[in-house]
């Protein structure tokens, strides 16, 4: 694979920076290509520029900004191939799940510039609640400024664009932050960007290490609105340091599957599977513990089994289920995570084994409240199973939870489905299927610590855009 040094676009040209970050592969650490380490003075310097360059996009026409962005979608789908491939280096995904969240993404963009152009105001008369009033107001969506997007290592393609599409469409400008690893993958997006024709100062890109530059930028007086996806302790960090500005944030999830004694078992363990080990459980929408109703535990169990027993382990290129966890830290986490649990009596279905960073599933059952993976998030393959006895003990450990992202239902009555989902604590219930976000037209949120404001195609267009009425006195 061809090495690159990235440089980041500003004002319409890319830039570098006397430091750089290297970017290793988490498949054989092999040097991948840099990325530039701004100073806060480029910084700086990047955002006026991006201020200005939101006031220009202001006054393109929508229909303008909509043909670009479908432009863009073009050029994305043409270089779907090599921009799977990268993300294969980068974050070790598969090359089907690869090309699948790139090609999700032309999809995203497409339907985003349609809910764009479909975006109405309203007209409110006055006399509708006073009676003698002569005032009409005109209500429409306007762009909030600047967006600052800072997106996620483990969909830099998708996540990136479902930030950056909806606050381009309402009329933003938007400033990047993509994740250290992941970058690569995410300025190749913003370079779609720049070659559908999007003017200079639009789209800007900012690199370097969070840790060193991230307070920095949410701080930042240039920027206006912040979408985050990202860890929940970062999540509270940008919440307690960025002042009074907007935030939409996608932070961490405990999904629980609940299974109750009717399901149909095979269908829920299939669906269990795919939702705890897709992408080695590196997704905050992953199934991270199983409610099981004691009395089908042991069947259902076996079924489950017998599905992550057909899991392939490997390597992006063999197209593998399970790949290389992002970092060896990953493995870590988890491998303290079943220790604890091991030592207060879990029992271990599948060993705990790893080479460096390319862990095998493991499953852990007879797990309980006082284990830490009953609570914490790994984002690793490792599942708990809870044995409970009631469908009121499953309700209560799910609204325990410090996270409120999604839970999944497995039963044949969908009355009471309905019922029990009403009674959780969390931002979207599916029933008889796995956690997930999509489609992405659907609503996307998490309460409590799982993340505040609403994501979605719509939704995202309307989170990063403000209304602003006129008033007019008609006689």
């Amino acid at each position: 694979m061809e090495r690159k040094v990235y440089k980041n676009i500003i004002n319409g040209e890319w830039v570098s920076s006397e430091n750089t970050i290297e970017i290793l592969s988490p498949l054989d650490n092999s040097y991948l290509g840099s990325i530039p380490a701004m100073t806060k003075l480029e910084i700086d310097q990047a955002l006026d520029l991006a201020k200005i360059g939101g006031k220009k996009w202001k006054e393109v026409p929508l229909k303008e900004k909509a043909e670009m962005l479908n432009n863009a979608a073009k050029i994305l789908e043409q270089r779907s191939e090599e921009i799977a491939m990268l993300l294969m280096h980068e974050i070790a995904k598969g090359f089907n799940a690869a090309q699948d969240e790139v090609l999700r993404t032309v999809s995203l963009i497409r339907y985003t510039v349609e809910e764009g152009l479909r975006m109405q105001g309203e007209i409110i008369n006055g006399n509708a609640y006073e009676k003698n009033s002569n005032k009409i107001a005109m209500v429409q969506r306007v762009e909030i400024g600047t967006v600052l997007a800072i997106s996620p290592f483990n969909y830099p393609i998708n996540l990136t664009a479902s930030k950056i599409i909806p606050a381009l469409i309402a009329g933003n400008s938007v400033v990047l932050k993509p994740p250290t690893q992941g970058a690569l993958s995410a300025l190749e997006f913003v370079k779609v960007l720049v070659d559908s024709g999007i003017p200079a100062g639009v789209i800007t890109s900012v690199t370097g290490r969070g840790s060193e530059v991230g307070d920095y930028l949410i701080q930042h007086p240039q920027i206006d609105f912040i979408n985050f996806t990202g860890s929940t302790e970062v999540g509270e960090r940008i919440g307690n340091v960025s002042g009074v500005k907007p935030l939409l944030l996608e932070l961490g999830g405990k999904d629980p599957a609940i299974i109750l004694p009717d399901a149909d078992l095979k269908l829920a363990a299939k669906e269990v599977s795919k939702g705890a080990f897709g992408f080695s459980g590196q997704r905050c929408t992953a199934i991270k513990r199983v409610l099981l109703h004691e009395e089908i535990a042991d069947e259902f169990i076996g079924y489950l089994q017998a599905e992550v027993a057909l899991l392939t382990v490997g390597t992006p290129f063999e197209n593998a289920d399970i790949t290389p966890l992002i970092s060896v830290s990953s493995v870590e986490k988890a491998k303290r995570l079943f220790d604890d649990a091991m030592s207060k009596k879990a029992k271990a279905l599948t060993e705990f084994k790893n080479e460096d960073n390319l862990m095998w599933p493991v499953i852990l059952d007879f797990v309980t409240e006082d284990m830490d993976i009953a609570w914490e998030e790994p984002f690793a393959p490792i599942l708990p199973i809870l044995r409970l006895s009631s469908i009121e003990e499953m309700i209560r450990v799910t609204n325990d939870s410090e996270y409120g992202l999604q839970a999944a239902i497995f039963t044949k009555n969908q009355e009471h489905a309905m019922e029990i989902a009403s009674k959780l604590d969390v931002g979207t219930v599916h029933i008889n299927t796995r956690t997930q976000r999509g489609p992405d037209n659907f609503p996307f949120l998490g309460i409590k610590k799982s993340g505040t404001g609403v994501q979605g195609i719509r939704y995202s267009i309307e989170s990063m855009s403000r209304i602003q009425s006129i008033v007019i006195k008609t006689k």
